[in-house]
């Protein structure tokens, strides 16, 4: 394959086996450039007279004039190793770009029989090598048996900028996208006419978009107004720093050109647009990272929320609870090892039912004898959260546990260049909100959603109409652990897993329940929102710590504006 002749004239030892066959193409083509898009383009459709199967068949030729090409590499002298990588580029051999890759790399490598050898793996004593020209594997080589072919800071660029201009042929986007993400910023004079007109032939829009900014920059720093016009509205790290410098006067061309007040003010002018869009994009990333960790608070009070506003039992092992369905994450994911996917979704049923049998065993065991007495129970529950962090501690191990996010949970989504939305909050958010409706549907659809209402608004009289509070509280109880070990579910994705997990929540959790209304799910979801963007507001200025405080002051004071939060309990129960 013929790369383009875009980094610097070639030897004339290169040029003279295809002289010949260039005069012979001029006639179908604009030009070196196209001509390589085109013979590039046949490739691809099988077109060309060489297919990829006859490419690895090197003749002895071929073999000669590779060699030649590789020893040109093996000399001391650096500008001499920039006209061999410049030969390599312009050359027809389909090996090229693998030898420029591996020379960037450090593998490329001459062995103590003259042989030309890339390095597989370069860790260890002995490195497993491979022929450079034949690819096939030489087994193993010490490196006493190997020659390193060194190259400098300048050499490196140009290898970066000659493998960024071959990958712009191949068929994969993604790697042409890749490779427009490495000219940004390194376009030259030998580079700007051709990229002009592959950026006309490119299908891609987001890599014809970085084409145009990588050119852009290269114009701008020639001093053309123009540029920048191409350059607006992009948030783009590199396209950034162009246009500080442009508006600074610091672009090296200025000293043939003269400085140039009118650019100057343009490039500002559009720096200054740039920055108002940034600052939006930080309050977006802000709001989102605000509302990610809003919904863990929501997941975390919801339960407590439940039992809370039916039974009035300040429950201090809730936080245990959420540490229960944590764990319960970690061992789907040691008893399915290598599917951390499915490990999750079974561990979201496991999660509810592990957390919720655990409530059902603490309301039968102790919280039933301490009815109506609630300091007692508060003593209680946190007796019982220190049994269970004792427990986890003896019984699996002080130390944090991880849990493997799933590969469909992990990275992230770039809305821009400068906003980025991490998948695994996306997906806690998603099913905070899941959670929160399916238990809307509970409350206002089903029977047991009926009696809890009855019995949160006044138990006295749900006892007269026949409904049993004691299943009510025991079904209730369930209920609201089982949501606290969703949760844990969910926050084993977010942190590790440890005896203390649950201690980071549970103060936030009964903040989220007295701001939000005590018993009221909507207030729930809407304080456990707000205090999470509240909280992401203020840490960046006022500290972790600090904005917890303030926090706490706000909903202190807010509390005594209005006793029963956001949205308080309506019936006897709460009027008394």
């Amino acid at each position: 394959m013929r790369y383009p002749p875009m980094l610097g004239p070639a030897t004339a030892g290169a040029r003279a086996g295809t002289d010949a066959a260039e005069d012979e193409r001029t006639s179908h083509s604009r030009g070196s450039w196209l001509l390589a898009l085109a013979l590039s383009l046949a490739l691809v459709l099988g077109l060309s007279i060489t297919t990829p199967a006859a490419a690895q068949d090197s003749t002895p030729d071929d073999d000669a004039a590779a060699m030649t090409l590789l020893e040109a590499l093996d000399v001391d002298s650096f500008p001499t190793k920039g006209e061999a990588i410049d030969a390599i580029v312009h050359s027809d051999d389909s090996r090229a770009r693998d030898w420029l890759q591996a020379l960037l790399d450090g593998r490329l490598q001459r062995a103590g029989d003259g042989r030309f050898v890339v390095v597989l793996d370069n860790t260890g004593r002995d490195w497993p090598v491979q022929d450079a020209l034949s690819g096939e594997p030489l087994g193993q080589m010490s490196r006493r048996e190997l020659d390193r072919i060194g190259i400098n800071n300048a050499l490196r660029n140009q290898l970066r900028s000659a493998i960024a201009v071959v990958d712009l042929y191949a068929a994969d986007v993604g790697l042409r996208r890749a490779s427009a993400e490495r000219l940004l910023g390194e376009v030259d004079s030998d580079l700007a006419g051709p990229l002009a007109e592959v950026i006309e032939e490119e299908p891609d829009a987001r890599v014809r978009e970085r084409l145009v900014q990588a050119l852009a920059i290269y114009r701008l720093e020639q001093g053309e107004l123009q540029a920048i016009d191409d350059l607006r509205g992009s948030l783009h790290p590199r396209v950034r720093v162009a246009l500080a410098r442009a508006a600074s006067g610091t672009v090296e061309s200025r000293a043939a050109n003269g400085d140039d007040p009118i650019v100057a003010d343009a490039a500002r002018e559009a720096l200054n647009s740039i920055e108002q869009m940034l600052k939006l994009n930080r309050a977006a990333e802000t709001l989102y990272f605000g509302l990610s960790l809003g919904s863990v608070l929501v997941l975390a009070a919801i339960g407590l929320a439940i039992t809370f506003g039916v039974m009035g039992v300040i429950n201090m092992a809730h936080g245990e609870l959420i540490m229960l369905g944590a764990y319960t994450t970690w061992a789907m994911q040691q008893l399915l090892p290598g599917q951390p996917g499915l490990a999750l979704i079974l561990a979201i049923p496991a999660g509810f039912l592990v957390a919720a049998l655990a409530g059902i065993a603490i309301e039968r065991g102790v919280i039933q004898f301490l009815k109506g007495r609630p300091l007692e129970t508060l003593l209680a529950t946190f007796g019982i959260s220190l049994i269970l962090q004792q427990l986890v501690r003896t019984g699996i191990s002080p130390l944090n546990r991880t849990v493997i996010t799933p590969e469909w949970m992990s990275g992230s989504i770039a809305v821009n260049d400068a906003l980025s939305l991490t998948l695994n909050r996306m997906y806690v958010l998603g099913f905070a909100l899941v959670v929160f409706a399916v238990l809307m549907l509970i409350m206002r659809r089903t029977r047991l959603g009926l009696e809890v209402r009855a019995v949160t608004q006044n138990r006295a009289m749900a006892r007269s109409m026949g409904i049993r509070a004691t299943r009510v509280d025991i079904m209730t109880f369930a209920l609201g652990s089982g949501v606290a070990g969703l949760a844990g579910v969910a926050l084993s994705q977010l942190t590790n897993v440890g005896p203390n997990l649950g201690q980071n929540y549970i103060i936030d959790s009964f903040m989220v329940v007295v701001f939000g209304g005590v018993g009221n799910l909507w207030g729930t979801l809407v304080a456990g929102l707000s205090l999470g963007v509240i909280n992401q507001v203020l840490e960046p200025w006022a500290g972790a710590v600090m904005a917890k405080i303030i926090v706490l002051v706000f909903i202190i004071l807010f509390i005594q504006k209005r006793p029963r939060g956001l949205f308080p309990q309506k019936g006897r129960a709460a009027e008394g």
